[in-house]
């Protein structure tokens, strides 16, 4: 995969290299005139010339969404064959990076998730489900607020017949955080809340609910009850441990009505909460600290 240190795409420069995600290299860029920084997010896929204006309408949806805690599109384009976005520069890292696998109190993933609930029911409210939730995904601003980014870069991935250049298709998102339905390729606004679930789970107990290879992870979210959180953190509180569940409920049915009700229920339920966890409890060993974001093909078989 070549290095695109000193391209120039759009009004951007790109400075040096970030990191590499599921669906794109992350350059920190700098405007070419003003000087400033943005984040360049090159796309692994290639684009036919018939299909840029449905990119460009995907790209112009997600530019919309205009949120205190979701990280803002500046510009989006087409360099030959490869589409790209830019987006601000969050510079405090991520929730992944900050945390690594700590048990947090649950005061503190209450405000977490309360301004992370807040950016998906505004983007839900619009239409737009984000597809892969994730602490990756989840970065800290400059007074290290919550912004949630990657806001439905999946879709644009996918937007038309492109051509990828890491062999994926089919369904968009993170295995490890998946909602069974999204698995059967019918995400829904229900999706984002079961991820998000997830996500609570793991920063609560310092551990995804399901681990193990692509496939057994993800007939697991489909058939598989999530293993008691209160057996990881015998201190939880039934009633924090009942609202998580429900998030994590198969049926996106049986989940709460939206996802702001899911952290209202949270941070209702917290109240209530005797005590929060004061002990560490270590990942299983050999769990990996991400799943890499895939395409999960239809291929696969999965019920």
């Amino acid at each position: 995969m070549a290095d695109r240190v000193g391209q120039q795409l759009g009004n951007y420069r790109l400075m040096r290299l970030l990191g590499r995600g599921g669906f794109a290299e992350v350059y920190l860029g700098e405007h070419i005139y003003l000087g400033t920084s943005a984040a360049i997010k090159v796309l692994y896929t290639q684009i036919a010339s018939d299909d840029t204006e449905h990119f460009r309408k995907e790209a112009r949806t997600i530019a919309r969404l205009v949120h205190p805690h979701i990280v803002r599109v500046l510009e989006y384009g087409v360099e030959g064959t490869t589409p790209f976005l830019v987006v601000d520069y969050a510079p405090n890292g991520s929730l992944r990076t900050r945390h690594l696998r700590v048990p947090l109190p649950v005061s503190t993933v209450v405000g977490y998730v309360t301004q992370i609930a807040d950016a998906l029911q505004y983007a839900h409210d619009q239409k737009v489900i984000h597809r892969d939730i994730k602490p990756e995904n989840m970065l800290l601003g400059r007074r290290n607020e919550v912004l949630l980014s990657d806001f439905g870069i999946a879709v644009v991935a996918m937007s038309a017949n492109y051509q990828s250049t890491q062999g994926m298709q089919d369904i968009a998102g993170t295995v490890a955080y998946m909602a069974p339905e999204q698995i059967q390729a019918q995400a829904c606004p229900a999706s984002d809340q079961y991820s998000l679930g997830v996500v609570v789970y793991e920063l609560l107990s310092g551990a995804r609910p399901f681990q193990g290879a692509f496939t057994e992870v993800a007939v697991k979210h489909t058939l598989v009850p999530p293993p008691s959180l209160r057996e990881k953190l015998p201190m939880l509180s039934q009633e924090v441990e009942a609202v998580v569940m429900k998030a994590l409920a198969k049926d996106p049915k049986q989940r709460f009505v939206d996802v702001q009700a899911f952290a209202t229920a949270l941070e209702e339920a917290s109240r209530h909460a005797s005590s929060t966890p004061t002990f560490k409890v270590m990942p299983e060993e050999g769990t990996p600290l991400s799943n890499e974001t895939v395409l999960l093909s239809k291929q696969e078989g999965l019920p």
